[in-house]
């Protein structure tokens, strides 16, 4: 007769699940099923082998009285299924049981059966539960709770937990700097990283990633550049994903030297290095450079994947390659055996509305898998805006009506096309529609780095101390501006946010140095032209951000030459 530890041998060697049911008759017959060690194994390895939450129930319910283990296994097995509550209907059972006692591991499954089931309720119930027990203290439980109330947006309760915390380790710290940038709250990441340096916990690749990756988010360029020098000092800049993440921020910050430069130092480079440094070109609008690195890469024996041939499409609807976009959104698919995205097909309907060609941007999307897409809608109806054409504006203002998706800023594109139109009906029915609708647009915002501090500012901001420093050299702005043909088409009491975040740069930074602005939304036909005209007055670089594509200005020029 086996042994225990044999058993428990052959359980660990097992591979099949008819093997397994062996192991369990004998381990019956033989008495062995009393073992709790063997009784487990038992348990996780039908859950490993076939996935089945019914052969792993049937298991559980055979053994009389359950330790903590077995509760954690069954409980484990259902918080990774579609049924997850089903682990919370177990931990309720195993507290009936005086025999059994919740761990840290118990709590630590609880709480992503919470994340998996979208129960942010339940999990302010299982927070309870922790304090009950008295795993409040406990490291791995507390940071699995920070993650929990992070996925439920529960930023308040995240980082009550975390300030509780009495000791906190690297990994905890990186957790909360992970949370944050998930949720988008990218300053208070870089905010946290101050923190780590006062208490002089360290730093490792993975805070590097997300600090690096938020500092792209924000365009926080020169706070980037001393995260770099961190890295180096410590050596992680041979991390393949700390240099991807490098690559990724400079060119997100409009630094391309930089990121060319952090490439080309790479040792190993994987597929999202060529990627980040394809998109990078071609969301800056530098198609052919994107392309030549696309060969380079095909060369180098790297096969693309589907955010390659984004980033080449990206590159050719910015720079008007319509012949290379069309080649390769079909070689994509017929050479790579890889089927586009309704992402694909939006650049695709970018790149032949910027080129006026807007019957075949139309065909485009209508003989598309996602015809019905807002995504594509939209972006036809921002090229129907570039080139006045008010039939197929409202074709895709119905689509968009249908689908329920309509905002402001659809009826704002629309009243425009009225607008160029001569169509002041037009106009007044799309103020109407948004008045009295209610749509709602996203609020508009800049932001400028200066010194490794974010300057933000929202259209006609006068929040700031230094306001009336700033309408005045807006005002000096615009007078030198228009000295060399700029024509002022606003008023002073109206002022977007980049006008504000460029005369503040002109206030604070070096003379001759970059000016580098992030905006969220499309820069406006005014701040484009008002820009151009203040590089070459100022004689300064200025490096604009906005939600579609970089545009770099100097000596009155742009490098989007206009098509965008």
């Amino acid at each position: 007769m086996l042994k225990a530890h044999h058993v428990l041998s052959f359980l660990n060697q097992c591979n099949n699940v008819n093997t397994l049911s062996q192991i369990h008759a004998h381990v019956i017959t033989n008495g062995y099923f009393t073992i709790p060690s063997i009784s487990n194994k038992l348990l996780n390895s039908y859950y490993a082998l076939s996935n089945s939450l019914l052969l792993c129930q049937f298991v559980f319910h055979q053994i009389k009285n359950p330790k903590t283990l077995h509760w954690n296994s069954i409980i484990k097995a259902f918080s990774q299924s579609p049924n997850a509550l089903e682990a919370i209907h177990y931990y309720n059972q195993m507290a009936l049981f005086h025999s059994s006692r919740p761990n840290c591991s118990t709590f630590s499954f609880l709480l992503k059966a919470c994340e998996k089931s979208k129960g942010g309720r339940k999990c302010k119930e299982i927070h309870g539960a922790i304090i009950r027990y008295g795993f409040v203290l406990d490291m791995v439980v507390s940071t699995n709770l920070i993650r929990s109330y992070a996925a439920f947006g529960e930023l308040d309760s995240m980082r009550r937990v975390f300030d509780e915390m009495p000791v906190k380790d690297l990994i905890t710290w990186n957790s909360m700097i992970s949370c944050y940038f998930h949720m988008g709250f990218h300053s208070e990441a870089l905010k946290l990283f101050d923190e780590m340096k006062i208490v002089d916990v360290g730093f490792d690749g993975f805070s590097l990633v997300h600090l690096l990756s938020a500092c792209a988010h924000l365009g926080a360029l020169d706070i980037g550049v001393k995260l770099h020098d961190l890295g180096s000092e410590k050596g992680l800049s041979d991390n393949v994903f700390v240099g991807n993440a490098l690559i990724d921020m400079y060119a997100k910050c409009g630094s391309l030297d930089k990121a060319i430069c952090v490439f080309d130092g790479m040792k190993n480079k994987d597929i999202f290095s060529w990627n980040s440094i394809i998109s990078g070109y071609g969301v800056h609008g530098f198609g052919d450079k994107a392309i030549s690195f696309f060969k380079k890469m095909l060369i180098d024996g790297v096969k693309p994947d589907s955010i390659t041939f984004l980033g080449l499409l990206c590159g050719c609807s910015h720079q008007g390659l319509v012949d290379d976009g069309i080649e390769f959104f079909h070689l994509m698919s017929s050479k790579y055996g890889l089927r586009p995205n309704v992402k694909h097909y939006g650049c695709m309907v970018d790149l032949f509305g910027r080129a006026g060609k807007l019957e075949k941007a139309l065909d485009m999307i209508e003989n598309s898998p996602f015809s019905n897409s807002t995504i594509l809608w939209r972006t036809f109806l921002a090229s129907c805006k570039i080139h006045k054409d008010v039939d197929n504006g409202e074709k895709a203002m119905n689509k968009l009506k249908e689908s329920g998706t309509l905002n402001a800023g659809d009826c704002i594109l629309l009243a425009g096309i009225y607008a160029d139109a001569k169509d002041l009906e037009g106009v007044v029915r799309m103020r109407k529609m948004i008045k009295y609708e209610g749509l709602m647009t996203a609020p508009s915002w800049s932001s400028i780095d200066l010194d490794g501090q974010i300057h933000m500012f929202v259209v006609n901001d006068r929040s700031r101390v230094d306001s009336e420093e700033i309408y005045s050299k807006l005002e000096e702005m615009i007078h030198e501006a228009t000295i060399i043909g700029y024509e002022f088409e606003g008023r002073m009491g109206s002022c977007h946010s980049e006008k504000l975040a460029l005369a503040l740069g002109l206030i604070k930074s070096a003379g001759g140095s970059c000016i580098r602005i992030v905006k969220n939304l499309r820069v406006c036909k005014d701040c484009h032209s008002f820009t151009k005209f203040v590089s070459k007055a100022y004689k300064r670089e200025i490096v604009v951000r906005d939600r579609v594509r970089f545009h770099h200005f100097q000596n009155g020029l742009c490098s989007c030459k206009d098509y965008w």
